[in-house]
């Protein structure tokens, strides 16, 4: 059997920067940072007190879903829910003309509900396991939020989640294409949230030294790929998009931000935490994904980095380009990191980096690594610095890579017939 294509149709995220695609996309054109010192709770006891917070959030804001819905959910899923009501808004599908059966629902999360977690660990610890929410299994687990996103629409498809930590949007994404690829579903919901913006979130992570301390800048905190990069920035919040089988979207005359042609992954084996210093997983599922698109490494033109700001990983992703793309990678190749404006989202980020990769491939425009004023003597790729810049790019590549060694990398190309 030929395999389908598939295209995005639909796109909704709320992240840092924005809680709307247009929002989002305007704010990397103009250079802003979602960074700054954290408010949902006193941050001063520790070392990193910055992160992408997504500000005066209460609920899901959406005719759609109820305000009691509402709080039912975690906040990580919150925010996948209003991410999917865009995309589906955006997508112009009604749900009442297709079958059920027919559309998927894969949403990752690389934590679930942390805050819920830690909320009911009080209240226990307060008042007894009585005083503990009923609700909390359902808002903490981390297939929530595709659960709730299928009970919304009745979406009766495959439904799951994918729990492999930064890569968990990307592998979502790439196993829902690959439903559709291979006519198990003609529709399907996917992407990412996470909502780890909380104390022990926060304090777990300073804990592991991975976070930038750079308190007293924190718009310029985020500096993939420069030299005094010193860490990531935890951020929230999720990126989700609708698949679409080709020619389903031709028949009801939807508009296509681009074609998804592949997808690759692979682990490190090499560390918990820590990237193989080699890029060898890395390198691996690039490689994969341009094989699964049949793409020749010369044709891409842009890649939208996992570029954390870390110390090891940008180094790592350096090096695994370079093995993949080789003289390309040195002239005419673009890469660029959207963390710098957006923060880490951790398993939302495939999510919301995918949507920036499609309306890059729309409007003909590179978005840029912020913060990148002395770049590492290792780092020097075309990073695209500073500011956007206008191109005609016809193939990009997302790449995600997350702790446990997951790697995963998606390939989307400009429409053509």
């Amino acid at each position: 059997m030929a395999r389908r294509r598939v295209v995005i149709t639909g796109m909704g995220t709320v992240n840092p920067l924005a809680r709307s695609v247009k929002a989002y996309w305007d704010a990397l054109m103009a250079c802003k940072s979602g960074i700054s010192r954290i408010e949902r709770f006193d941050p001063t006891p520790f070392t990193s007190k910055i992160g992408g917070e997504v500000k005066d959030w209460t609920r899901v804001e959406s005719e759609s879903y109820s305000p009691r819905e509402s709080k039912r959910l975690d906040r990580f899923a919150q925010f996948a829910v209003q991410a999917s009501i865009e995309a589906v808004e955006d997508s112009g599908l009604n749900f009442d003309d297709e079958d059920p059966r027919r559309c998927a629902v894969i949403v990752g999360s690389g934590i679930g509900g942390l805050q819920e977690l830690e909320t009911q660990t009080e209240r226990m610890l307060k008042g007894g396991p009585s005083r503990v929410s009923p609700f909390t299994v359902p808002k903490l687990m981390a297939n929530a939020a595709s659960g709730t996103i299928s009970i919304i629409w009745g979406l009766q498809g495959p439904n799951f989640s994918v729990v492999t930590a930064c890569a968990s949007a990307a592998n979502s994404i790439g196993e829902a294409c690959k439903l559709v690829m291979r006519n198990e579903a003609d529709i399907a919901i996917t992407g990412g949230a996470e909502a780890a913006l909380t104390r022990v979130g926060l304090a777990s992570f300073c804990s592991l030294r991975g976070l930038s301390t750079r308190n007293d800048e924190p718009e310029r905190a985020s500096r993939p790929f420069d030299k005094d990069r010193d860490g990531f920035l935890l951020a929230e919040g999720a990126g989700v998009i609708v698949l679409e089988e080709l020619e389903h979207a031709r028949a009801r005359g939807s508009d296509i931000y681009a074609e998804l042609v592949g997808y690759g992954a692979s682990g490190d084996a090499h560390h918990i935490t820590a990237p193989d210093p080699e890029g060898g997983g890395a390198t691996l599922a690039m490689k994969r994904c341009l094989e699964d698109g049949q793409v020749n490494a010369d044709d891409v033109d842009y890649i939208n980095a996992h570029g954390t700001s870390t110390q090891l990983g940008d180094l790592a992703e350096t090096g695994a380009v370079k093995q993949v793309f080789g003289q390309h990678a040195a002239e005419g190749l673009v890469v660029s990191s959207t963390k710098s404006a957006t923060g880490h989202l951790l398993g939302a980020s495939g999510g919301v980096e995918i949507i920036a990769s499609a309306m890059a491939i729309k409007n003909g425009v590179i978005p840029p690594t912020l913060n990148l004023e002395n770049p590492d003597e290792g780092c020097d790729l075309d990073y695209c610095p500073l500011t956007p810049r206008e191109m005609d790019i016809k193939i990009a590549l997302s790449n995600s890579f997350g702790f446990g060694g997951h790697n995963a990398c998606l390939l989307i190309r400009k429409m053509q017939d």
